[in-house]
């Protein structure tokens, strides 16, 4: 049984339970985080102010006003966020926000769209300015998941060799075609054998060459389908056009005229050339309709071949404008463009439809000169790109408007195979990438120095490391070394941490301890862990167990029970006896029987009227 000096501990429900059980339910950390550290989430609701007011009536110090929902936040009046800072202020606690789920890159199951990405960074900005109403005077902490869209755009699996070696490896690699916003799967679990193509499954050291070659194939499977098309629709045009010297001979010989052919064609619909049209077909057995058929039918051909050519020639330009090495090529097409311009509004009226067929023809004949665009590219390598533009505009803003007490935004990793970017080597090239961008974009929008801009950069853009969402890769034959390892990578940039444990399979948000996150060597691999204020994550837990989540990771952690950092902790008193607030109150039902509602029901020595011993002498006492 555990002794108390100047701790209260309520009356005894059965027996209790000894100081070496209650030792287990601690994670047995060196270091002791104080209970100011940890803090709990607020419900899904609009109504934030109450839900906020029911958090702070329990006395715990750090709440995080939780919007996940894009439309909820919306739904949250701006005096609401006012009237919670004042609660902050009236009550001492401190805030952190997470924001909205919202995908960042724009992507969605049907692709990429440049818009959807604008929207995203508008709906990110409006909660970090939601979030600054929290804490106007500080920097408060804003979360953002780095993915939503349940897209891995290259997920990885552990598994054993044949010589029972352990290797990670990629199941498959998606690309994306930015202009089409369309994704292709290249699969690598197959093995290749053949000469120069080797492959072993799961080994990407040629995924570049893969990108390479489909880039290639589909450039010229594109050019060749262009270059049918147009010799297509040239033949039928030059089939139509023959014999159109006899055809105008008959006519003279008759002692009539007619328009050209090409005319008849560009007019068609006119009644009045419908007319002239009927008039020389009787004179030439019903050749000028037949011909105008067949012009008709090769300008299908050859329009479309038209349409192909400008899109494949945009691809081009922008490959060789934006690759310096690529100058040879681009005077190739600066001097196709130099050529067309003058005859493109020519080319483009009906009666000059056979020259327009030679022009596309020499087009296609100076694309094939050009090396094939990157059309297809990374997913992941795009997917950071639009991610990290959304993510440092937001943060530039926020800084433009705030100026040092902007919000610091926290990129969270989300459930591992859930989402893109959940692995912390890809969360850190994230994070690195936008500081990047937000280094480049302050120092052109703001004058500020290298220096200035990076320290900004640092501080206001970093990482929740969320345990209990990296636990999950062992669900794809990891181990907890491999969790570690991770928090690991992450943990220079880590503003916050999200706690919750699981078993590694479901994303079930136990409270800490009760599963087989390494929370213990995870806090105890570097400081940002140790100081960072950790929010625990168990929505699921009181609607099942009825109790709250935090007593339990106080109890996980060993956390002091004194705010002067001393004995005892959390995991030496929290099974030990009932709780001091149980039942109704301050004064539970069990203690009416022991010690009494009122004064009267105390002991004797201490002026009430309960019969017992001295409490100095210990003679009896009536």
């Amino acid at each position: 049984m555990a002794s108390y000096s100047n701790f209260y501990p309520g009356g005894l429900y059965g027996p209790s339970i000894s100081e070496s059980v209650t030792e287990d339910y601690s994670l047995k950390m060196k270091y002791k985080a104080p209970a100011s550290l940890f803090g709990v989430t607020t419900p899904q609701t609009a109504n934030q102010i109450k839900a906020v007011s029911d958090k702070i009536s329990t006395g715990i110090k750090v709440i995080e006003v939780t919007t996940i929902d894009p439309n909820k936040l919306d739904y949250v009046p701006k005096q609401h966020f006012e009237e919670i800072n004042r609660l902050k202020k009236l009550a001492g606690i401190d805030l952190t926000f997470h924001g909205p789920l919202v995908e960042a890159t724009g992507l969605s199951d049907r692709g990429w769209d440049r818009m959807q990405r604008e929207e995203a960074e508008k709906k990110i900005i409006n909660a970090v300015e939601r979030g600054h109403q929290l804490d106007p005077e500080g920097n408060i902490v804003i979360t953002f998941h780095s993915g939503v869209a349940g897209i891995d755009p290259a997920p990885k699996i552990k598994i054993k060799d044949e010589n029972g070696n352990e290797k990670e490896i990629v199941t498959h690699v998606l690309v994306m075609n930015e202009r089409s916003g369309e994704f292709a799967r290249i699969p690598l679990m197959q093995k290749k054998y053949f000469p120069g193509e080797e492959r072993e499954p799961g080994d990407i050291t040629k995924i570049d060459e893969e990108i390479k070659d489909i880039n290639k194939r589909t450039w010229e499977t594109e050019l060749e389908s262009l270059s049918e098309r147009a010799f297509e629709g040239n033949k039928y045009i030059e089939v139509g056009l023959k014999g159109q010297e006899e055809d105008e001979q008959i006519l003279k010989k008759a002692g009539e005229t007619s328009k050209v052919l090409l005319e008849h064609y560009k007019n068609y619909s006119d009644p009045e050339v419908q007319k002239d049209i009927k008039y020389v077909d009787e004179l030439t057995g019903g050749r000028v309709t037949n011909k105008i058929q067949r012009i008709s039918h090769g300008s299908i051909y050859v329009r479309e071949a038209y349409t192909r050519l400008k899109k494949m020639f945009d691809e081009a330009y922008e490959t060789v404008e934006n690759n310096p090495n690529s100058k040879v090529e681009k005077a190739k097409l600066d001097e196709y463009k130099k050529e067309i311009a003058p005859l493109i509004k020519d080319l483009e009226d009906p009666s000059n439809i056979d020259k327009l067929a030679k022009e596309v023809m020499r087009g296609v004949n100076v694309l094939r000169t050009i090396t094939p665009p990157e059309k297809y590219k990374p997913l992941k390598q795009f997917m950071i790109d639009k991610a990290s533009d959304t993510f440092s505009n937001a943060a530039l803003h926020a800084y433009d408007k705030f100026k040092e007490s902007a919000p610091i935004i926290s990129i969270e990793n989300p459930p591992a195979g859930t989402a893109a970017l959940s692995r912390a080597e890809d969360l850190r090239k994230l994070i690195e990438v936008t500081q990047d961008k937000f280094v480049r974009n302050a120092k052109e929008k703001f004058g500020m120095s290298e220096g200035e801009a990076r320290e900004q950069a640092n501080k206001l853009i970093g990482a929740t490391w969320d345990v209990g969402h990296i636990n999950m890769i062992r669900r794809f034959g990891f181990s907890e070394k491999d969790v570690v390892k991770e928090a690991k990578t992450i943990a220079p940039f880590v503003k916050h941490v999200h706690l919750s444990d699981n078993f590694g399979v479901e994303h079930t948000e136990l409270p800490m301890g009760m599963g087989n996150v390494p929370t213990k060597e995870i806090m105890e691999l570097h400081e940002n862990f140790r100081k960072a204020r950790k929010i625990i994550e168990t929505g699921g837990w009181y609607p099942d167990f009825k109790s709250t989540p935090f007593k339990e990771t106080l109890t996980a952690f060993g956390s002091p029970l004194y705010s002067m950092q001393m004995g005892p902790t959390w995991n030496q008193i929290a099974h030990t006896s009932s709780g001091y607030f149980a039942g109704y109150g301050i004064n539970p039902e069990v203690h009416h029987s022991i010690y009494g509602a009122g004064f009267s029901g105390l002991p004797v020595s201490l002026g009430g009227q309960i019969e017992g011993r001295s409490r100095v002498s210990g003679t009896p006492m009536e």
